[in-house]
């Protein structure tokens, strides 16, 4: 005897008002949107970020197939239908358009057009007062009177997608967004969704491994690929690639591991391009893993709890690729900004990591040496004159109280040739870094406390 069900949805109210805490930020959202516009084979996305006080708005347009006014409301409804295990899908759960937009604004309004022989261009929008206001679980249509040049204009010319936040609540943080401080926040969010944009999607603007290209613009203006690996650094060594098969519990496929060695701060063919290389986070936090699902990155360093960060591997950078059949295996979120290495290979990736940290370490250590393609070295300040040594310390050649106590001043350490006489001046990083390059396993946290001691002791006095 088959059993009595009863259906229970959920209040839309309160349910849509949680679903705007999933962790977004700004960049992160626009990402998410980002993709919906690669998998509709855009090759131009053009994000544009207006400012207008009360009326500012983030407007992210592609000229993709486009969609019909069915295609336009499923892809609207939360949980929407469709099948993400294709190659190069980079949706997952049929919530990023809708939980990404709704974290960052009060309206989210898609218009789209599909045809290119006719201007047919439709219109629907989540609007979160009618649906507090109702309680019910309903999109407004946008008749083709009521749509503003803003949502029309990109799809005068041909297909594509545009999607429109308006009431930016969640970006601009003020219940009336006027004034300079309004405007220098969202200028300072466009500066960082340019560089996260340009990371995320490098592969794609590169065109590595992906069947299209894809050109993105930020208010008009082109965004840049930041390559993690420095590739295009003659110093830069990319060590064996190894491939892991991932086979549990019905699921299959490969994950590809490429590790590289960025190279010493003295190896980079310009100052400009060692700085690019250093990343958002800059050199400790950029050391790790790159992890890419269909060749959208969706980690950005770290070594997901295999080791902790180093300042002797600040210059290891892994780039780890796999396909959307094995995103259960990894556990993505649905922002798509966080995963777990398979508990079944950490084993195996322990060991493809372990050539590349020594390779690292080694060189992160070693002294400066010129070469053909090294950045010249920065000009050395004027030495301070040598220190006597006072006659009751004749027979140390290092004493932090004299001879530090004035040479110190401008970033250096004598470096006695006799008991009596000074013959150069050592800065504190090449006396470590010498140090360092000596030293055992064993010895180099010593050395580094040491240091680190001496450091804030000096500038005590």
């Amino acid at each position: 005897m088959a059993r009595k069900g009863f259906e229970l949805i959920p209040s839309a109210r309160r349910l849509i008002t949680s679903l705007r805490d999933m962790g977004y930020d700004f960049a992160a959202a626009v990402a998410d949107v980002v993709d919906n516009s690669i998998e509709a084979k855009a090759s131009r996305i053009a994000v544009d970020v207006h400012f207008d006080g009360d009326d500012s708005s983030v407007r992210i347009a592609d000229n993709g197939v486009g969609m019909t006014p069915a295609q336009i409301r499923e892809a609207l409804r939360y949980g929407a239908e469709r099948d993400y295990d294709t190659t190069e899908a980079l949706g997952k759960f049929g919530l990023g358009l809708k939980t990404a937009s709704m974290s960052q604004c009060q309206r989210l309004t898609v218009a789209s057009r599909s045809s290119t022989e006719r201007a047919d261009i439709y219109a629907h929008a989540w609007d979160l007062d009618h649906v507090v206001e109702t309680d019910r679980w309903e999109i407004i249509e946008v008749p083709r009177n009521e749509q503003p040049e803003v949502l029309r204009k990109p799809l005068l010319e041909g297909t594509g997608t545009v999607v429109l936040w308006q009431r930016l609540d969640r970006i601009l943080g003020y219940k009336h967004p006027y004034g300079q401080m309004a405007k220098k926040r969202l200028s300072v969010m466009c500066r960082e969704l340019e560089v996260h944009l340009g990371m995320v999607f490098h592969r794609y603007m590169t065109g590595e491994g992906v069947t299209r290209k894809v050109r993105l613009t930020l208010n008009g203006n082109a965004i840049k690929p930041w390559d993690p690996f420095a590739r295009g650094e003659p110093a830069t060594q990319s060590l064996e690639k190894v491939t892991l098969q991932y086979d549990h519990e019905a699921t299959a496929g490969e994950i590809v591991i490429q590790p590289f060695v960025l190279p010493h701060q003295d190896d980079f063919s310009s100052p400009q391009a060692r700085d690019e290389a250093a990343g958002p986070d800059k050199w400790n936090k950029q050391q790790g893993f790159y992890i890419y699902r269909a060749n959208r990155m969706i980690q950005s360093g770290g070594w997901c709890n295999l080791r902790t960060l180093d300042e002797h591997t600040k210059l290891a950078r892994v780039a780890i690729s796999f396909r959307p059949a094995l995103d259960e295996a990894f556990r993505i979120n649905v922002a798509k900004m966080k995963v777990q290495l398979p508990q079944q290979l950490k084993e195996q990736f322990e060991k493809a990591i372990g050539p590349l940290i020594k390779i690292s370490q080694s060189t992160y250590r070693r002294a400066a040496r010129s070469a053909p393609h090294a950045v010249p070295p920065a000009p050395r300040p004027p030495a301070p004159s040598p220190v006597p040594i006072p006659l009751a310390h004749q027979d140390q050649t290092l004493r932090s109280d004299v001879v530090m106590a004035s040479a110190s001043r401008a970033g250096y350490v004598a470096d006695s040739a006799g008991p009596r006489t000074a013959s150069r001046l050592w800065t504190m990083e090449e006396l470590r870094a010498s140090a360092e390059a000596i030293a055992t396993t064993e010895e180099l946290p010593i050395i580094s406390a040491v240091f680190k001691r001496l450091a804030r002791r000096l500038d005590d006095e």
